[in-house]
């Protein structure tokens, strides 16, 4: 992907330079990083499913503040170049095809721990999007944990990851997700789980529309980039993640869709380009 010297977002809040701050745990996330939560322990093969059991641990400054890296720099500003493509794209894609303003997301940059309206961000919740204040919370060291543990490596698998947390925002956006996580609250487990599982392919499509929209915008997509991002959806199915645990695939609990699921609604935006093309909740077959 074509990043380097273009322009990057005034969204950005870089948090990295701070000293961590612990205050209500993950408990309080309201869907997303609950479930990141779970998934990278699939992977790594322990339950971090105690993370989430407090949610009235006091505010706390937690060790020392952070050191920035060359590489750190470098990854804040790559993130800051795919933001600013998302807000230029989805700023086009809502006038032209909703009619409706689109108000960018702001996204939070934070090393270790930060809070958020959700609860704590952590290396442990991995990318999330907060309802709560509209914000991506991002950790780039999730990055290394793509490209060396989840084998889903280069840098337009990375764009992928702030592609479809922004996704969400989208969602929330056009008023989707509120309605999603109204009903999933009054919903059984396992309905809950389903309603969760249409909700991240549908920003799996929407990240799909934004791939799309680079390479004819911008002509920032290089040979093997839309590989990489597909690559990367089947990295993160959750079959996948569960063999990759050592655990047989337990379809009652995925809660982001199969690998095969989710590279095939990437490709669907990939390819459409449109926001009806993503409706998953009317999908009959996911």
């Amino acid at each position: 992907m074509e990043w380097r010297g273009r322009r990057g977002s005034g969204n950005i809040e870089d948090r990295r330079g701070v000293r961590g701050v612990r205050g209500a745990s993950v408990g309080g996330v309201g869907g997303i990083g609950v479930i990141a939560v779970v998934v990278i322990g699939y992977f790594l093969g322990f339950d971090l499913t105690p993370l989430l059991n407090d949610s009235q641990t006091q505010t706390q400054q937690t060790g020392a503040p952070a050191q920035i890296t060359d590489a750190d720099k470098q990854a804040g500003q790559f993130v800051s170049v795919v933001l600013a493509d998302t807000e230029e794209i989805w700023t086009g894609v809502f006038k032209q095809q909703i009619g409706e303003t689109y108000t960018p997301a702001k996204l939070v940059l934070f090393k270790g721990v930060t809070q958020s309206p959700c609860g704590d961000a952590s290396g442990a919740t991995g990318p999330f999007y907060c309802p709560g204040d509209k914000k991506v919370y991002l950790d780039t060291d999730f990055f290394t944990t793509m490209s060396r543990q989840l084998g889903a490596e280069g840098d337009f698998a990375m764009a992928y990851v702030v592609a479809h947390e922004i996704g969400h925002h989208v969602q929330d956006e056009m008023g989707i997700l509120s309605q999603a996580n109204d009903v999933r609250g009054r919903s059984s487990e396992a309905d809950a789980n389903e309603i969760s599982v249409r909700i991240e392919l549908q920003a799996d499509c929407l990240a799909g529309i934004w791939a799309r929209e680079a390479q004819n915008t911008f002509g920032s997509i290089q040979k093997g980039d839309f590989e990489e991002a597909v690559n990367a959806a089947k990295q993160i199915g959750d079959d996948t993640l569960q063999r990759s645990a050592g655990r047989v695939p337990m379809p009652e609990s995925f809660t982001h869709g199969t690998s095969a699921q989710r590279s095939t609604w990437f490709v669907k935006g990939l390819n459409s380009g449109q926001l009806s093309a993503c409706d998953t909740f009317s999908a009959s077959n996911l």
